[in-house]
């Protein structure tokens, strides 16, 4: 596996996907000020805003792994040598991280296809006739996020060896 290749995808998508947060705050602010300077509204385009959070949240999430801004109760761990580090990433990986991505993904497989089959459209009136999008970001998340964690594991055991390999 070439984890510079999976941890390059993983940066733009997740630069990408920051991106939207702006595209939300210059839509909520349009949404403002139509509101209450012109009394118009429309529930296509504050729904819009929701799908924007989604998409954003759900893409950047990969990425918060790379970079290590991830939630993480480093209580021992920012303590332990870089060796005992490399080994509970490799073992979170494993226990934890890549199971829990594969139960998710394979959970929410059947609730998109549903949603794909009847091309699930907003229960709101005018609203947005494609929530079977907003929904296709849920696996896909959660592939992008098995994906940046077997790069993690990846780079963690090569780190793990490399005391290994060196000559003595």
């Amino acid at each position: 596996m070439h984890t510079n290749r999976v941890n390059h995808l993983i940066a733009k998508i997740g630069q990408w996907a920051s991106l939207l947060i702006l595209a939300m705050a210059i839509i909520t602010t349009f949404i403002v000020l139509l509101r209450f300077g012109f009394d118009w509204s429309s529930i296509a385009v504050q729904e819009s805003v929701t799908y924007l959070h989604a998409f954003a949240l759900m893409l950047v999430i990969p990425w918060a792994l790379q970079t290590e801004d991830h939630v993480r109760v480093d209580i021992f761990y920012r303590r332990m040598r870089p060796q005992s580090q490399h080994w509970v990433n490799i073992v979170g990986a494993i226990v934890c991280l890549l199971p829990f991505c594969i139960y998710s993904t394979i959970s929410a497989l059947p609730f998109v296809i549903d949603s794909w089959s009847i091309l699930e459209d907003s229960p709101q009136a005018n609203g947005i006739p494609a929530l079977y999008l907003l929904k296709s970001i849920i696996p896909i998340s959660f592939l992008l996020l098995a994906i940046q964690g077997v790069a993690l594991l990846v780079t963690n055991i090569k780190a793990v060896l490399a005391p290994l390999e060196e000559p003595r």
